[in-house]
C-alpha cells in the first residue's frame, strides 16, 4: 500500500451509485463495493437486502491524501445522497441503505464530526469506527462501468453523475 493512501468507508444508498461517483474523482485510487456495520460474518447480498444482518451497502475508498483531501471526499459524499433521509435513498428503503460513515482514526472522526456540524440540523448520517469491511460479490464491482446500458444505470446513476460533475 502506498505511503500516502488513506481509507474511508461510506454508505449512502445503493453502493452502485456511490461507487460510480467516487470512481470519477482524481486522487481516489480504489473503490470497492461491500458491506459494513452489521453482525453477520461474510454476508451475501441477499442477506444484506433482507435488512436482518445490520450491514449497510457501502464503498471502501482508498485515496491519496496528497491528491485529494478527506474533506473533499466528504463534500462529494454529502452532495451525492440525502443525509437527512433516514434508512432510505430514493426508492431504496431499509437500514441497508442508511447514510453512514465508517472511519479508521481519530483525525478522520474529528473532521467528519465538524463537517456534519457545519451542515446543520437534521443530518441522520451515522458515524462509527470501522470494525470490518466485507467486499461485495464480483458482479457488484465496477457496476456502472460494466452495465452503463442497464435501466438502473441510465435512470438513476447516469443522471446523478451528470448533476454532480457538471
Amino acid at each position: 500500500m502506498k505511503k500516502n493512501l488513506e481509507t474511508i468507508v461510506l454508505g449512502g444508498g445503493c453502493f452502485w451509485c456511490i461507487e460510480a461517483v467516487f470512481q470519477n474523482l482524481k486522487g481516489v485510487e480504489t473503490v470497492v463495493s461491500g458491506y459494513a456495520g452489521g453482525d453477520t460474518d461474510n454476508p451475501r447480498y441477499e442477506e444484506v437486502c433482507s435488512g436482518k444482518t445490520g450491514h449497510a451497502e457501502v464503498v471502501k475508498i482508498d485515496f491519496d491524501k496528497t491528491e485529494i483531501k478527506l474533506e473533499e471526499i466528504l463534500d462529494m459524499f454529502f452532495r451525492a445522497h440525502d443525509p437527512k433521509s433516514l434508512n432510505r435513498q430514493g426508492a431504496d428503503v431499509g437500514t441497508q441503505y442508511r447514510s453512514v460513515i465508517f472511519y479508521q482514526n481519530d483525525e478522520h472522526k474529528k473532521l467528519i464530526d465538524r463537517k456534519i456540524k457545519d451542515l446543520g440540523e437534521g443530518i441522520v448520517t451515522e458515524v462509527k469506527p470501522l470494525r470490518k469491511f466485507y467486499p461485495a460479490e464480483n458482479y457488484h464491482q465496477n457496476y456502472f462501468i460494466k452495465n452503463q446500458g442497464a435501466p438502473y444505470c441510465t435512470v438513476v446513476i447516469e443522471p446523478k453523475l451528470k448533476k454532480l460533475f457538471k
